[in-house]
C-alpha cells in the first residue's frame, strides 16, 4: 500500500495561487498512491487566501476518477443562503472501503489563542488481504492545552479499536447495524499535528500504553524516524513559503504506523521540492507480506 498524507492548504501554493489541478499532479508525482490523506479542504469559504472554489471536494472527485472520496469537515457551518462553511480532512482511496468514523476531536475552551473544532476522519480499507484502519487529522496549532487533549482522544480512540479487535462484540443473529465490521488493529495515523517533535501531542502520541487496562493496544511508532534511524526529522513546514513562515524549516506533519506493521515498512519520505503548498507531502508505502 502507498499512501500520501498533506496539508494542501486548500490548494494554495507558496506563490499565493489556488490551484487544485496542480496539487493532483504533485501527488501523481510523487507517487500513484492507493489512499491520499489530505488535510485543510473546503466548501464555502471564498474569503480565504487565494480564493478557493465553492466545493472542493467536488472539485478534488472530478480530478481523482477512480478514487473514492471521503470527507470530514471539523468546522461544518452553515451560510446564511443554506450553503455549506466546511474546511476539514479528505481521504481519496482506491482501496475497498469497509467502514468509516468520523471523531469529533475535543475543543476544550482556551480563551487566550484563536482556534477552530479539529476532526479526524478513519477509514477500515482493504490493503491486499489486510484490514487497514486509515486515519487522517490535523490538530490545533495555537492552542497547546487542546492539542494535548486532542492527541489523547486519538489515543484513547486507538486504543478502543485495540480493544474491539481482541474482545468482538456478539453477533445480532440478523443483518443490520448490529452485526459489526472487524475492528483491526492495524492502522496509520497521519497529518499535520501542528506539533514539533518535542511538542507534548508528539509525544503523548508515542508514548507506551502501559495502564492495566491496555494491554492489548499495540504502540504507535513514527514511520519516518523508523525509515531513517538516527536522523533528524526531515522538515515538513516553512521551506518555501516564508511569507507565512520566516522561520526555519521545521517538522510538524507525521505519519504514525502501528507497532504490527513495522515489518511492512518500507519506506516514508518527505517531498521537500513541491512548493504547491506551506507544507511538504510525506510519503509511506507498505509491503503486502
Amino acid at each position: 500500500m502507498e499512501l500520501i498524507s498533506w496539508n494542501i492548504q486548500w490548494g494554495r501554493g507558496a506563490d499565493g495561487r489556488v490551484d487544485l489541478a496542480r496539487t493532483v499532479q504533485a501527488l501523481h508525482a510523487i507517487a500513484d498512491a492507493d489512499v491520499l490523506c489530505l488535510q485543510e479542504v473546503t466548501r464555502g469559504y471564498a474569503e480565504l487566501a487565494g480564493a478557493p472554489g465553492a466545493d472542493q471536494v467536488a472539485e478534488l472527485a472530478a480530478l481523482l476518477p477512480g478514487y473514492r472520496i471521503l470527507y470530514a469537515p471539523g468546522v461544518d457551518r452553515v451560510a446564511a443562503d443554506g450553503s455549506p462553511r466546511q474546511f476539514g480532512n479528505l481521504i481519496a482511496t482506491r482501496l475497498p472501503v469497509r467502514e468509516v468514523f468520523r471523531h469529533t476531536l475535543p475543543w476544550p475552551a482556551d480563551p487566550t489563542v484563536p482556534s477552530m473544532p479539529r476532526v479526524a476522519l478513519e477509514a477500515t480499507v482493504m490493503a491486499g488481504e489486510r484490514n487497514l484502519r486509515v486515519i487522517c487529522t490535523h490538530l490545533e496549532y495555537y492552542s497547546p492545552h487542546q492539542r494535548a487533549a486532542q492527541a489523547d482522544a486519538l489515543r484513547v480512540w486507538h486504543r478502543e479499536a485495540c480493544e474491539h479487535a481482541s474482545q468482538p462484540g456478539l453477533r445480532e443473529t440478523r443483518p443490520g447495524p448490529f452485526t459489526p465490521e472487524p475492528r483491526p488493529v492495524s492502522a496509520v495515523l497521519c497529518g499535520d499535528f501542528n506539533s514539533a517533535p518535542d511538542d507534548i501531542a508528539y509525544l503523548r502520541m508515542l508514548a507506551p500504553y502501559d495502564s492495566p487496562h491496555e494491554p492489548a493496544t499495540v504502540p504507535w511508532h513514527d514511520a519516518w524516524m523508523r525509515a531513517h534511524p538516527g536522523q533528524p526529522h526531515a522538515p515538513t513546514c516553512a521551506l518555501h513559503d516564508k511569507e507565512q513562515w520566516p522561520q526555519p524549516p521545521f517538522a510538524c506533519d507525521f505519519v504514525f504506523i502501528t507497532e504490527d506493521l513495522l515489518p511492512q515498512l518500507l519506506c516514508c519520505e518527505v517531498d521537500g521540492e513541491t512548493q504547491a503548498s506551506d507544507h511538504q507531502p510525506l510519503y509511506l508505502s507498505l509491503s503486502d507480506e
